[in-house]
């Protein structure tokens, strides 16, 4: 009790040692998430803005280009460009839109379908090994702080966009 009116007693803060040191844990942390992801699409045939995109078709069904830019926060002429890629390759097709003629909705071909139950399979494999052996009691103090910290970043960088 005494240590609440008595500031002398309550311990120092934390240098700016500690949070540099944090911050540095952070980025190392973000470049290493950056390789997995890579790896896991790379072996896909696919880029991470193209990824991006049939991952929203797999989450959303069929959309049109305008739709898709807004949701994965590019320009319409970079979402043709992945459009386009994506149906070069095989995941996407797109077909007239049903109410508005100068739309068309993509939608993910069979290898698109296949492509994304593969890639969401990868997904609850990985997150079993990365978090199956961190005590429950952990989880939500690092599920807390991590969308702290996200949400910091998120303000000071201002709008995401991918390329």
């Amino acid at each position: 009790m005494n240590g609440i009116h008595n500031p002398a007693a309550l311990p120092s803060p934390p240098d700016c040692t500690t949070f540099t040191e944090a911050l540095e844990q952070v980025f190392a942390f973000a470049v290493t998430v950056e390789h997995y992801m890579q790896a896991g699409i790379a072996a896909r045939g696919l880029t991470r803005a193209r990824a991006t995109v049939i991952w929203q078709l797999h989450r959303h069904g069929p959309t049109t280009q305008q739709q898709l830019a807004r949701a994965i926060g590019v320009t319409a002429r970079n979402v043709t460009a992945l459009v386009d890629g994506l149906q070069d390759s095989g995941f996407v097709r797109r077909e007239p839109h049903p109410s508005d003629r100068r739309a068309f909705l993509v939608h993910l071909t069979d290898t698109g379908r296949q492509v994304t139950k593969q890639l969401a399979a990868d997904y609850e494999a990985g997150s079993q090994d990365l978090f199956s052996d961190i005590p429950v009691e952990q989880m939500g103090p690092f599920l807390s702080t991590m969308q702290t910290l996200t949400a910091r970043l998120a303000t000071a960088t201002g709008p995401q966009t991918q390329s």
